[in-house]
């Protein structure tokens, strides 16, 4: 099939762009939509990026589907290099008033050398994630086969492949259970005794050792450069035998046979790495061991199911859910006429949220749970200059509100680390975390002075656990998390400078990520702190504390260098009027005021609206992948949804394009390229294409404000607002039809739609259902 797709690539005319008006299914017909979630394919993977996901929040998996051999890549979150280790350079902070003159005075390389040799962690760089191990299957006289199917399973988080041979029926289950925490694979064949294979556990960590017993085989590898050891154990459940055949299970003579795998280490936490995985992992195993397959698999899904069909998003099938997922990609490069796609965009970020982050576990990294690599890609760590929460933009809205959990803990674990790097180099109280973290949640400026350096990393962290209560309203959750916020508002509130030339309390030293180096008072960063005293102030007013500190803040906030409109109409990027309108960098950082946040918008700044528009002008329409999802959320805030749509485009097309190179897009297995993958363009696609259909800043629900023309009829179902409100609603020839609302803590609601609006108060537990000209039904 590739081959083909080649060949027809080869064939075809320019790239064009073409958006058609489609009709979409009806209501009725969702049920028939829900089953068509599926990654379907033809043949095997060739690369890791062609390979499924599966995963459970902990332990992951990457399944190649080969015939001859099959190829399961696995990973084990907790596995990374390094030890627990304290990034803080102390004495650090003497030099910070330094670091300010020099960038006052101008001297921009002068502040960046004496930052680089005396500011920056220790060491200068951080950690790597590790891969675990592979599976590999091997199976006699299988090179002649016909009728191939790997599919993924959205549903119910199963992925399979099938095939015949010489008149036997051959098929392969595999998917990663969070309530039994192992992968499990079954294998079956049509005819009795017609199943062979040889079956074993490798990796490519240098210290590595398998012991093979009658039914089971264990990998133990220990990380380079680190304290860690992985203990992963696979068993055989078979009605063949077994047979242990140089350091290789041989399973002859069956019909069937499931193998169940686990995996641990001895990471307990970033402080403690005492952990016994030779003592977890067996007893993991005996769970299962006596269980039947079918029991571990309904277990599987329905815990699946209890997060994944809480949400149901349909744009209508035009017929092309029937073909492969990779033509489909291709097809849509060069005509993007396939609403179920865009559909099935958004149900796949839902199915890789639950897959890589779960309550318990760690937050999704740059790369989710999956790595192939002893050296990934930006280390596959948290980078927090956008990437990890761009991760975690879609997870409230899409109803996986849980799969927040993971973010929340890794914050609390930095408030700790994070106040040292604050003591150590600012002088200050509170905390602070820099734009990269690692497991062991390194908090101090890594890498080097020119990016390194930037200071928004516990406010925009921060406001993500102001988002999780508006829209949960849960008093509760804020009175826990609430220190948190406090005090990293308390680290900038000592942190502000105030900046000789123009009076305003500013951030400094800085940057904007990740462009114009080291500099005095970057535009994200004010917004980003300005943010964080509001909600600090709100949370406290909610919560009756913390008045006097709630009243400094407020008295903070009208000193910080506001928001300005430059020379070229655009917002500016930084405190003087230097942006250059030729430079199309990736970052768009001087935004965060219109998305995430809403400092900036059509309401109350309408002005400053227009100057963002300006910078994103200027910035251009291309882009790595996470840097398209961006623009598709900052296109949709600007209620422009055919320009958002145009940028879904661009995201939703082959990375590796027929001249060989390798953009900004979509894998074939519709991972985000930057490249290379980054699982965070997928989470920000999602929010994208959810911030065309609903938005719901500013007190108020507003519906299909960026609805595009490509997308004139869908439904949606289970999504979430702020304010504790969860919708469903539909549209048909780009009109809103009907809308439910269902209030899970009561109080007001306001929905707007056109130049229409309705106000109603509303109960706990209460259902408001209303017409498309919003009157009540």
């Amino acid at each position: 099939m590739k081959t083909e797709i080649n060949d027809m690539i080869k064939k075809l005319p320019v790239l064009f762009l073409c958006v058609t008006l489609t009709f979409c299914a009806k209501p009725k017909e969702r049920e028939k939509q829900k089953e068509n979630l599926d990654l379907q394919y033809i043949e095997a993977a060739e690369k890791w990026t062609e390979a499924l996901p599966i995963g459970n929040g902990s332990l992951g998996a990457m399944i190649y589907g080969g015939v001859a051999q099959e190829h399961i890549q696995f990973n084990e979150e907790t596995l990374w290099r390094g030890q627990p280790h304290d990034y803080a350079h102390e004495g650090a902070g003497k030099y910070l008033g330094g670091i300010r003159e020099l960038l006052t005075e101008g001297k921009q390389l002068e502040a960046q050398k004496l930052a680089q040799d005396h500011f920056m962690s220790d060491p200068i760089k951080q950690i790597h994630y590790q891969p675990f191990g592979d599976i590999y299957i091997d199976f006699k006289d299988h090179d002649n086969f016909k009728n191939y199917k790997r599919e993924l399973n959205l549903n119910n988080a199963v992925g399979s492949v099938s095939y015949t041979v010489n008149d036997v029926d051959y098929k392969r289950e595999v998917f990663s259970s969070f309530p039994d925490q192992v992968i499990a694979i079954h294998l079956t064949a049509s005819k009795a005794k017609a199943l062979n294979f040889d079956l074993w556990l490798d990796a490519i960590h240098e210290d590595k050792s398998v012991m093979t017993t009658n039914d089971s085989q264990t990998l133990v590898v220990k990380v380079k450069d680190g304290v860690l050891r992985g203990v992963s154990t696979l068993k055989i459940i078979t009605d063949g035998n077994i047979e242990n055949t140089e350091g290789k299970l041989q399973i002859t003579e069956a019909s069937k046979a499931t193998v169940y795998l686990t995996a641990a280490t001895n990471y307990i936490d970033f402080e403690d790495v005492s952990g016994n995985p030779e003592k977890i992992v067996p007893e993991t195993l005996a769970k299962v061991s006596n269980t039947d397959y079918e029991a571990v698999k309904s277990k599987h899904i329905a815990d699946y199911q209890t997060l994944f069909n809480r949400f149901e998003i349909s744009f209508g099938d035009n017929g092309k859910s029937a073909n492969p997922t990779n033509q489909r990609i291709y097809d849509f490069w060069k005509d993007p006429n396939d609403p179920q796609l865009v559909a099935l965009y958004v149900e796949y970020a839902r199915y890789l949220t639950i897959a890589s982050s779960r309550p318990g576990t760690k937050p999704a990294t740059l790369q989710g749970i999956w790595n192939d690599q002893l050296t990934p890609p930006w280390f596959s760590s948290y980078t927090t200059n956008i990437n990890l929460e761009m991760n975690y933009w879609p997870v409230e809205m899409y109803n996986l509100s849980e799969c927040h959990e993971p973010l929340f803990d890794l914050i609390e674990d930095l408030s700790i680390t994070g106040a040292k790097v604050a003591k150590a180099h600012y002088n200050a109280d509170g905390w602070i975390a820099h734009h990269n973290v690692d497991i062991w949640r390194g908090a101090a400026p890594v890498n080097a002075s020119h990016h390194g350096i930037w200071l928004g990393g516990a406010g925009w962290l921060s406001t993500h656990i102001w988002e999780h209560y508006l829209f949960t309203q849960d008093k509760g959750f804020l009175k826990e998390r609430y220190p948190l916020i406090r005090e990293a508002a308390l680290f900038y509130s000592q942190y502000l400078y105030k900046d000789p030339q123009t009076g305003y309390l500013i951030s400094s030293p800085s940057n904007s990520p990740e462009i114009g180096g080291l500099v005095a008072g970057p535009t994200m960063d004010h917004q980003i702190i300005r943010a964080l005293f509001d909600i600090t102030i709100e949370a406290a007013a909610i919560l009756g504390e913390d008045t006097d500190f709630a009243a400094e803040l407020k008295t903070l906030i009208p000193q910080i260098a506001p928001n300005q409109i430059g020379k070229h109409g655009q917002l500016q990027e930084w405190l003087e009027d230097k942006d250059d309108p030729e430079v199309h960098h990736r970052h768009v950082s001087h935004l965060w005021g219109v998305h995430p946040w809403n400092e900036i918008n059509y309401e109350d700044t309408p002005e400053f609206m227009e100057a963002a528009k300006q910078s994103l002008r200027f910035r251009g329409d291309n882009g790595t992948g996470w840097s398209l999802a961006w623009k598709i959320n900052f296109w949709s805030r600007f209620k422009d949804g055919d320009h958002a749509y145009e940028l879904l485009h661009k995201l939703l097309s082959p990375a590796e394009k027929p001249d060989g190179k390798v953009g900004g897009g979509s894998y074939s297995n519709l991972f985000d390229a930057h490249p290379p993958f980054q699982i965070d363009g997928n989470f920000g696609g999602a929010s994208g294409i959810l911030e065309m259909l609903i938005q719901s800043q500013l007190g108020k629900i507003e519906l299909l404000p960026a609805l595009p023309q490509a997308l004139p009829q869908g439904s949606i179902s289970g999504v979430c607002a702020r304010g504790g409100f969860e919708l469903d609603f539909t549209w048909e020839d780009s009109r809103l039809t009907g809308v439910k609302v269902l209030s899970k803590a009561g109080g007001k609601c306001i929905l707007v739609y056109g130049d229409k609006q309705m106000e109603l108060e509303t109960e706990k537990g209460g259902t408001y259902s209303f017409d498309g000209t919003l009157q009540s039904l």
